[in-house]
């Protein structure tokens, strides 16, 4: 092993107080606080895979898999930007969907990871969920906020660094 540039390394955290559940009350795996919780407790940092856009198309749309996958913006040559899939290792796929979720995310496209953060304190056996939609809660690392009350800003605030 030869010498590793300190800006290449990337610190993967994941909070030690959680478990999978096989058979949630959802009917299929979740992830469960063993423990109590705070808010804003890191709970998992998450390389991230992007997907091809044909590759997408031609094969992962018929697999299971799709349905594990994340929009992730990718950065054209022009400028602009498209729409891609991205496999989220680690918990980041197994999170469960609550309208009045308890689990915020930060994507860094840069980097290709996400963190995921408690948004309140959570109790035992409380299952951790992010929102599938209409009200995701995520922000973007390094991207200004231009968001309002209704859109989630309370909830995004939460997750902000001190």
């Amino acid at each position: 092993m030869g010498i590793i540039d300190e800006e290449s390394r990337i610190l993967l955290l994941r909070c030690a107080d959680l478990v999978i559940v096989s058979n949630t009350p959802k009917g299929c795996r979740g992830v469960f606080a063993a423990k109590d919780i705070p808010a804003r407790t890191v709970l998992d940092v998450c390389p991230v895979l992007v997907l091809g856009m044909e590759e997408n198309e031609q094969h992962i749309k018929h697999t299971s898999l799709y349905h594990y996958t994340y929009n992730w913006p990718q950065k054209e040559q022009n400028g602009g930007t498209k729409v891609a899939q991205a496999v989220i290792f680690g918990l980041g796929s197994m999170f469960n969907h609550a309208m009045d979720q308890n689990v915020g995310w930060e994507r860094d496209t840069d980097r290709l990871l996400v963190t995921y953060r408690s948004l309140r304190d959570i109790s035992a056996g409380e299952e951790l969920c992010i929102s599938y939609g209409p009200r995701l809660t995520f922000k973007d690392a390094g991207v200004a906020e231009s968001l309002t009350e209704g859109d989630g800003l309370e909830q995004l605030n939460r997750i902000q660094l001190d």
